[in-house]
């Protein structure tokens, strides 16, 4: 009795095992224990051609030979990119780049860098080359006031005083302008003649000095916390409505501040320690418009109440009642002034030490 043939049941583990990709590339999964792999085949087709001959199909290639040819391929590739580096590396040693951070670098951005380096200082020396006519200006603007050429008296000024101006700011200039002030009427009359700076040039003040003098009492600012707007519309002519409230609203702050400190001179001259600021600028565009001490007093005058005491107003102010001397170091009244803070300092430690003892 014959036996039926035994169909075998093809299962899961039993089937073809085929290449897969791994960390390091395309292998051929590892057959179980006691399992034969096959070689996998493959129809052989015939390929018609024009003559009517048949071609033998083309086998596929193994995986282990496509590894191969991929190795093979990139270690030539390797060994190219070696020698194109080094080559490139010994004209590059031969170069300007030789001193360069980097090891290896290609000429092309070698000649940009160099390209990219002239540009910034062809740049550089063009801003230099226009600075420079401006700067010979300005010196020459300067140095003709020792020839006598610009003033009669034949003495160097500040850039912004000319021959032209008028007497009485050459005279603000020559006299007061930048020199210490301690006492607490002057102070009070170039804080109010400063806010006037807003409307007005020191030329207009300085014209109108004399009868704002006559309508504010001096500048007292006690006698002027007195007021009303009643009595002073005499300076209506002379400034403005809010300014003449600002005067009469900041007199009363400075009585306060009297009653507080002892002196109005006391107050102001605490934001420096008593010693002026020495600016030392030699071109008038170096002088600044305001200052971050000047803002600070602003701030400060700001929440006790005073009213037109802007930073520049009160940077204006500093440098009128010499709390900065910003005189240009080829003026004449630059040396002057310095020895004006230094005798002031040197009085007012002695003062201070006598009221010690």
């Amino acid at each position: 009795m014959s036996v039926p043939p035994r169909i075998r049941s093809v299962d899961s583990g039993e089937r073809d095992f085929r290449s897969v990709l791994g960390p390091t590339g395309n292998k051929l999964q590892r057959k179980p224990p006691g399992m034969k792999l096959e070689k996998p085949t493959m129809e052989k087709k015939n390929i018609g051609s024009k003559d009517g001959k048949t071609k033998k199909p083309d086998t596929p290639a193994s995986p282990t030979t496509t590894l191969k040819q991929c190795s093979s391929l990139c270690s030539s590739l390797l060994r190219r990119n070696s020698a194109s580096m080094t080559a490139s590396y010994s004209s590059d040693a031969s170069s300007s780049c030789e001193s360069s951070p980097l090891s290896v670098v290609s000429s092309s951005s070698c000649k940009k860098a160099v390209r990219r380096s002239a540009s910034v200082s062809s740049s550089a020396t063009c801003a230099a080359a226009r600075r420079k006519p401006i700067d010979e200006k300005e010196d020459k603007v300067a140095a003709g006031a020792s020839n006598g050429d610009c003033f009669a008296d034949g003495r160097r000024r500040c850039a912004w005083i000319t021959p032209k101006s008028d007497p009485c700011y050459l005279a603000f200039h020559d006299e007061e302008w930048g020199v210490p002030v301690h006492d607490d009427k002057k102070l009070f009359e170039l804080l109010c003649l400063s806010g006037a700076l807003a409307e007005l040039s020191w030329t207009d003040i300085l014209s109108r000095r004399q009868l704002l003098r006559e309508v504010f009492v001096d500048f007292d600012p006690v006698a002027v916390s007195e007021l009303n707007e009643k009595k002073v519309t005499a300076a209506i002519s002379l400034l403005s409505e809010v300014k003449i409230r600002s005067v009469l609203d900041n007199s009363r702050h400075v009585r306060k501040i009297i009653a507080e400190f002892g002196s109005f001179k006391k107050y102001m001259w605490n934001f420096v320690n008593n010693k002026p600021t020495q600016s030392q600028f030699r071109y008038q565009r170096q002088v600044p418009v305001k200052t971050s001490k000047a803002e600070f007093i602003s701030k400060d005058l700001v929440r006790r109440g005073f009213r037109s005491v802007s930073p520049t107003v009160i940077y204006s102010f500093m440098q009128a009642v010499g709390l900065t001397n910003d005189h240009l170091i080829g003026c004449f009244r630059y040396q002057e002034c310095c020895v004006d803070a230094d005798t002031t300092t040197t009085a007012t430690k002695a003062k201070r030490k006598n009221e010690r003892d």
